[in-house]
């Protein structure tokens, strides 16, 4: 039985304006509704601390005003998982509702969201036997040639990575090697059809969608050049100089940072190219906000909205007050 505690989601692609409306719909929710709520941030990067400008952290003066749960809790080094971000989202949830909140989830790493709505498949344990073989294959024909590996076993799973994403294409390599089954086709769906019933709380769920990806498009390049602006290089040197970093963490792997970290290598091709840094900064993060898009279409129960309209704030304000009625206590 579904709790009456509401939980409103606001997912959408890089440089969509996720940011902007959170903060606005918690105003919304104060003086219409008279409801306090509590951010809550879906983004894989934004967990590690000393990553700012590269991942559109909020700042520490919004921060105050707008606290965001789940932000700046690990280091660099370490890795999280989906199942720990189900693990702390739950939790949040949990603690939003017991101060008489409404969570906001926002952001836009998608399969934490996959994962907290639909539930984590029960997926092999890793085999190192299986991890050496594919990583001496990588390393005679590359990552991107492992990712047209997985697209003849995992189409669909292919699709959503990048063909540089060495650890998820390695996973997902792994476990067909393990199953026989494709990654994709092992995840563990509700039994009504609708993977959203499967959450406790009621839900809202609003999608940010361009109608026009050109805009997008140019939105990302300003960001990213705002980024470099701001630092993005100075601070990826930081990094290595506090932490023992190396390329294929994860923290690293993130849109910005692994070209940076190219940027910085003495060994690299693109050593000190600050064109393609830029270039290729900006490529990568259009592939991410594809990727983003392709799984938010992927979700039935998400109300799409077009992030480009004058009026967005009218459209949301709808939405919210037809899931949530202004007379709700």
């Amino acid at each position: 039985m579904k709790s009456a505690a509401a939980v409103i989601f606001l997912l959408g692609p890089t440089a969509s304006g996720k940011t902007a409306l959170a903060l606005w719909l918690q105003n919304y929710l104060r003086i219409t509704h008279s409801r306090e709520s509590t951010l809550i941030s879906v983004d894989s990067a934004c967990v590690y601390r000393d990553m700012n400008v590269g991942t559109a952290k909020p700042d520490a003066a919004m921060q105050v005003l707008h606290p965001h749960q789940l932000i700046d809790i690990i280091a660099p080094t370490e890795v999280y998982d989906a199942a720990q971000f189900c693990r702390d989202a739950n939790a949040a949830i949990l603690s939003a509702h017991a101060a008489d909140k409404i969570p906001i989830l926002v952001g836009g790493t998608m399969l934490y969201i996959k994962a907290l709505v639909e539930g984590l498949s029960a997926l092999p344990v890793g085999d190192a036997v299986v991890r050496a073989r594919l990583d001496a294959q990588a390393a005679a024909i590359g990552w991107p040639a492992m990712h047209d590996e997985l697209a003849k076993v995992d189409p669909v799973r292919a699709a959503q990575l990048s063909p540089n994403d060495s650890q998820r294409v390695q996973r997902a390599l792994e476990v067909f090697a393990l199953t026989g089954k494709p990654m994709s086709s092992q995840q563990i769906r509700a039994s009504s059809g609708n993977p959203a019933e499967a959450l406790p709380y009621r839900s809202l769920f609003i999608g940010l969608q361009p109608n026009d990806r050109a805009v997008l498009h140019a939105r990302i390049a300003q960001r990213f050049d705002a980024m470099l602006a701001q630092g993005l290089v100075a601070e990826v040197q930081a990094l290595q100089q506090r932490y023992t970093l190396h390329a294929d963490m994860p923290a690293m792997r993130a849109v910005g940072y692994r070209q940076v970290w190219d940027f910085l290598d003495i060994d690299s091709a693109f050593y000190n190219d600050a064109t393609q840094l830029r270039e290729r900064g900006v490529a990568a993060t259009r592939q991410l906000a594809k990727r983003q898009l392709t799984w938010l279409r992927a979700m039935p129960y998400v109300e799409p909205v077009d992030c480009l309209r004058s009026d967005i704030h009218s459209i949301v304000s709808f939405i919210v007050t037809q899931f949530l009625p202004i007379d709700q206590p």
